[in-house]
C-alpha cells in the first residue's frame, strides 16, 4: 500500500521555480511594505508643499493667490515632517522584523533622515535672514530637496536597491534645474515632477508587486 507522500507529485524544475519566486515575492511584501506608502507619502508632500510655494511666487514673479512667505513655508515642513513621521514609522515596523545587520542599518539609515534636515533647519535659518524673500525660499526649498535626494541615492547603496538610486538622481537633476530657472519655477518643477513622480513611481511599484 503506497503512503499519502507517495502519491503526491513531485513537483518540476519550472513548478518549483515558481513556488520558489512566489515566496520571495511574498516575502518582499511582508517585510518591505507598502511602496505607495513610501513613495506616495513623499509624493504628495511635495506636491503640496511646494505647490504653496509655487502658487506664493507664480512664474512671472506675481503671485496666483495671497499666499505669505511664512504660510508657504509652514505648509512645506508640516507636509515634510508628516511624510517623515509616516516613512519612519513603516521603516520602524519593517526593521522591527528583522535582526542583525539589517536591523542596525535600518536604524542609522532612519536617523540620518532626522539628522539631515536637522542640519538644513540650521544652515536655512543661518544664511535664509541674509537673503532677500524669494531668495529665501528657495534656499530652504532647494536645500530640502538635495537632502532627500542624497539620501535616496544613499538608501539605495545600503539597500542595494537601483531604482532608488535613479529616483534620487532624479530628483537631484530635477532640484538643479529648479534652482537655475528661480523660485517659481523650482517650485513647480518640483511639485510637478517630483511630487507627482513619486505619486506614480509608487503606484506603479506596489502594482508590480501585487503581481509578483
Amino acid at each position: 500500500m503506497r503512503s499519502d507522500d507517495e502519491d503526491e507529485r513531485a513537483l518540476s524544475p519550472e513548478e518549483t521555480l515558481r513556488l520558489i519566486e512566489s515566496q520571495r515575492a511574498e516575502t518582499e511584501r511582508h517585510l518591505g511594505g507598502d511602496p505607495l506608502l513610501f513613495y506616495g507619502s513623499w509624493g504628495l508632500a511635495w506636491l503640496i508643499g511646494f505647490g504653496a510655494f509655487f502658487l506664493r511666487f507664480g512664474l512671472s514673479g506675481h503671485q496666483y493667490l495671497p499666499i505669505s512667505a511664512g504660510l508657504a513655508m509652514t505648509i512645506l515642513f508640516v507636509s515634510l515632517s508628516l511624510a517623515l513621521v509616516v516613512t519612519s514609522y513603516a521603516g520602524w515596523k519593517q526593521s522591527s522584523q528583522v535582526r542583525g545587520v539589517s536591523q542596525a542599518r535600518g536604524t542609522m539609515y532612519g536617523l540620518s533622515w532626522f539628522f539631515g534636515f536637522f542640519a538644513l533647519g540650521l544652515i536655512g535659518g543661518h544664511f535664509g535672514k541674509l537673503l532677500p524673500e524669494a531668495e529665501a525660499s528657495l534656499l530652504w526649498s532647494c536645500l530640502s530637496v538635495f537632502v532627500v535626494s542624497i539620501l535616496f541615492m544613499a538608501g539605495a547603496a545600503v539597500w542595494n536597491e537601483p531604482p532608488m538610486f535613479f529616483v534620487g538622481v532624479w530628483v537631484a537633476a530635477v532640484n538643479m534645474v529648479g534652482v537655475a530657472a528661480g523660485p517659481g519655477w523650482h517650485a513647480l518643477l518640483v511639485s510637478v515632477l517630483v511630487g507627482g513622480g513619486f505619486i506614480v513611481f509608487g503606484t506603479v511599484l506596489r502594482f508590480r508587486l501585487g503581481k509578483a
